[in-house]
């Protein structure tokens, strides 16, 4: 049989070729009641504004983490680790993300309010300060170029007993919401040593400067080093070295899902693990099913947040006075809280195994215990910021915390996969529609002549049965004569004029 000899109609079917799609699986509802004392005023939120409940709890987790972080550091079964914790929440225009972030963010926006305003006032009295000592210095260095020998001499003296210049008052900024990494060291240098990075547009710092292709893996070093509670460690040849110890960085980045689709696939961000140490969700939308009607109000549970985030934020954070070095205390795990950890992490290593159900996620995978010990020491600190131990409850709570972020990262990623597969199918079939002059195409034909991304084999068979099942290919007979020779395996085009292309 010669494909040439057969009528060249296209196959009849009732709807004609389906667009491809993305098949992402919806994720599992989000364990509110695992967030403890922030659990009121999650609900507080998500009654206000109908979005979903992960949207408020992102912000919940990202503020409170800020708070506390300066204060302690948890025990974790890889050694004493921060409580900060990077967030990253994946929703949609529309989805009421700053409406969401407002309220729980409102307590720290009025601190920074009232701190900026005092800092003015130092600022003031710090530039008195800074004139007459400068005048001062001014005034001895005159006098030692006039002299010679003992005046000199004297003008070092003078020079030493007037002391160092007077240091002004630190910034009182708490967050950051497009930083470079030479402007959050700055800001860590003259600034608070506990700070935020909180965006509701986050893809302005993805995409930003510090992110570009310049600067990218540099950032991404800086900032899993303040994951890890490493030292700060910047050299310019106009300033000289700069080593900065004892800061912390929370983060929460709120992103639309085409940018967070570049992000979660960017090889150099997987790679050096800065995707695997962010708790990520992307929560199915609520638009269309927000209704007036059945909003809520619990001004209450939103107090009692805003008052207990104030209280923190006002309690000194301990740290060296010259060096504005954290000095956090440890934060001890209970002994059946570090046996519901052990327990918890064993079970997430068998599932690392090849085969296993987290093999594809390992980056990801291998941090969930060091996870479920920040949430879990978050929630204790929030409590009681002078906790002694992380006890059974929160950590219970932490692992199933961490448990529904790394689900999450699980369909997250297997989507990614599912995303380039059919990135690579719609490359293909728009190669087809336009510039493939036949009305068959073999396998072979592909490697050899189509896309640069489809060159391989297994990437070409994967596109032309994924065509296939969306009807933009029919698979010929084995033995249908194609090119001149009879083929075990050939597929006819779909091009319908009223198709897209």
């Amino acid at each position: 049989m010669n494909a040439q000899d057969k009528p060249q109609e296209q196959p009849f079917t009732p709807e004609g070729p389906q667009p491809l799609l993305r098949e992402i699986a919806l994720g599992a509802p989000y364990p509110v009641e695992a967030l403890g004392p922030l659990r009121a005023a999650v609900q507080a939120v998500q009654g206000m504004t109908q979005a979903p409940v992960a949207i408020p709890a992102q912000s919940a987790l990202a503020v409170a983490s800020l708070a506390v972080q300066g204060f302690a550091n948890v025990e974790t079964l890889g050694g004493t680790h921060p409580v900060s914790l990077y967030a990253l929440t994946i929703a949609r225009s529309g989805e009421r993300k700053s409406a969401c972030d407002a309220p729980l963010m409102a307590g720290l926006r009025d601190h920074e309010r009232e701190q900026a305003k005092a800092q003015r006032d130092e600022m003031e009295s710090w530039r008195n300060k800074h004139a007459l000592w400068k005048g001062e210095r001014d005034r001895i260095l005159s006098e030692a170029r006039k002299g010679k020998g003992e005046k000199r001499t004297a003008a070092q003296a003078d020079l030493e007993a007037l002391g160092a210049e007077p240091e002004a008052p630190p910034s009182a900024d708490r967050t950051v919401t497009e930083p470079t990494f030479e402007g959050l060291t700055k800001l860590f240098a003259h600034g608070q040593p506990s700070l935020g990075l909180f965006s509701d547009e986050g893809g302005q710092f993805l995409g930003g400067h510090a992110m570009n292709s310049e600067n990218r893996q540099k950032t991404l070093a800086a900032f899993n080093d303040l994951w890890q509670g490493n030292a700060i460690r910047r050299t310019r040849s106009g300033d000289g070295h700069a080593t900065l110890y004892g800061r912390r960085l929370a983060v929460h980045l709120m992103v639309q899902p085409g940018v967070a689709r570049g992000f979660l696939a960017d090889p150099l961000a997987a790679d050096t693990g800065f995707v695997g140490r962010f708790l990520i969700c992307e929560p199915p939308s609520a638009i269309g099913t927000r209704m007036q009607a059945n909003s809520t109000r619990d001004d209450m549970a939103l107090e009692s947040f805003g008052a207990r985030l104030r209280d923190i934020l006002d309690t000194p954070m301990p740290m060296d006075a010259e060096t504005r070095e954290l000095k956090p205390r440890m934060l001890e795990l209970a002994p059946d809280a570090r046996t519901l950890l052990v327990a918890f992490s064993d079970a997430i290593e068998r599932a690392q195994a090849p085969g296993g159900d987290l093999a594809h996620i390992t980056g990801t995978a291998s941090k969930a215990a060091e996870q479920a010990a920040r949430i879990a020491g978050v929630l204790t600190l929030w409590r009681d910021l002078h906790a002694p131990q992380v006890q059974p409850g929160e950590m219970a709570n932490g692992i199933d915390l961490a448990q529904f972020y790394l689900a999450e990262a699980s369909r997250l990623a297997s989507a990614a996969v599912v995303s380039a597969e059919i990135d690579r199918a719609e490359t293909l079939r728009r190669w087809l529609m336009k510039r493939w002059p036949e009305s068959e195409i073999m396998l072979r034909e592909v490697v050899r002549h189509g896309p640069n991304s489809l060159r391989e084999s297994p990437k070409a068979r994967a596109a032309l049965s994924i065509l296939e099942k969306h009807g933009w290919l029919v698979p010929l007979e084995a033995g249908t004569v194609v090119r001149g020779a009879a083929r075990t395996e050939a597929w006819l085009i779909v091009k319908a004029a009223d198709h897209v292309v």
